[in-house]
């Protein structure tokens, strides 16, 4: 049984206007260059919260590093993580490494066909499968995003709350029951991109978008009403002091993130929690964590880094350690020199200027 919304609806005409206006004004990006899912999978993680201009450089330094599941699966975490430096949400480099290395184990190398073993896959959640099965393999699956919940929202003006789980299912509902079964990949790609270039969040381009007939909060005005989504929590700030800690030989203390959590398994300069202790006891602190005895110098700058949900606002300081042996696992002495070959989050990679 059809949704309401689609009576009287031209599904063909719908597939017909968007599909011939994708393939005479679609981007020219590295991933449509061929169907290979192991590609299509690498664009679609990072492209998860990042913009394409963003992802692009990325994707062509990662596939260089990284051009087969098989030399992924393969490869050492670190350097997968320094491939990933600065495109953030790291747990997508890690997920999809651990996903890949299950793909060549127990699928000799070829990502599933399958839509419940792809689904099984770290890291590949709804929207990914889908876009792994029409645009790599030509499966009608839908592939629901927030480009996707955008279009369809104002296509048949759709007024549910799109950060409802269940407002997804509706979408995927919608999106079943249009997709052009003869060319999939196209479809799905042609509703992203229209997303992002014409159904755009704020003054979407309506005078040059190939389905404006078809719209129904177009043709009632109410197209920058839609989608419908309920504010986010306020986010979180947490203070901290990072300690540039600096030998009598000038070296430098980093130190790894658990192997869990947030920016897990990668290296920052030592933070200190000093919501929680005070600039006072910053050296009393250290030493209580690390055994190591140090001198808090001088202030070297802050900055602010914004997480979606927690602020990092941070105070840089100079110290000084005289360490003859490291105890702490968590800790590393590197000269200065090399500090930069490790896979560093943005803001302590923007903390290596206030190094001396």
């Amino acid at each position: 049984m059809k949704n309401i919304q689609l009576q009287n609806f031209n599904i063909f005409g719908f597939q017909k206007d968007l599909i011939d206006w994708y393939q005479e004004y679609k981007r020219d990006l590295p991933w449509r260059k061929d169907q290979d899912p192991y590609k299509i999978w690498v664009s679609e993680i990072m492209l998860q919260q990042t913009k394409v201009d963003t992802v692009i450089p990325y994707f062509h330094r990662f596939i260089s590093n990284f051009p087969t599941v098989e030399a992924l699966a393969a490869a050492d975490q670190q350097d997968v993580l320094k491939s990933w430096e600065g495109l953030g949400y790291y747990s997508r480099a890690r997920n999809l490494q651990n996903a890949v290395r299950e793909v060549v184990a127990s699928y000799n190398g070829i990502v599933p066909i399958n839509p419940e073993e792809l689904g099984s896959l770290k890291g590949i959640g709804p929207y990914t499968k889908g876009a792994i099965l029409s645009i790599a393999y030509d499966k009608p699956e839908p592939a629901v995003d927030g480009n996707v919940m955008r279009v369809f929202s104002r296509i048949f003006h759709i007024e549910e709350d799109i950060a409802l789980p269940k407002t997804r299912k509706l979408f995927e509902s919608y999106v079943r029951e249009v997709i052009d079964h003869d060319d999939p990949s196209s479809f799905n790609q042609a509703v992203m991109e229209l997303g992002a270039i014409i159904c755009t969040p704020k003054s979407p381009a309506c005078m040059l978008c190939p389905v404006q007939t078809h719209c129904k909060a177009y043709a009632e005005g109410v197209e920058e009403d839609l989608p419908v989504k309920k504010k986010a929590k306020k986010q979180r700030r947490i203070p901290y002091v990072a300690l540039l800690i600096q030998t009598p030989e000038g070296e430098y203390v980093i130190e790894k993130r658990p192997s869990n959590g947030l920016l897990a398994d990668l290296w920052q300069f030592p933070m200190v929690p000093i919501g929680e202790i005070g600039y006072d006891h910053i050296e009393s602190w250290f030493h209580q964590e690390y055994g190591i005895s140090l001198q808090v110098k001088n202030h070297a700058g802050k900055l602010k880094h914004v997480f979606s949900h927690l602020i990092w606002e941070i105070e840089i300081y100079h110290a000084e350690a005289d360490i003859k042996e490291m105890n702490d696992q968590r800790l590393k002495l590197v000269p200065k020199e090399t500090v930069a070959e490790y896979p560093f989050p943005v803001s302590h990679q923007k903390m290596m200027n206030y190094m001396k």
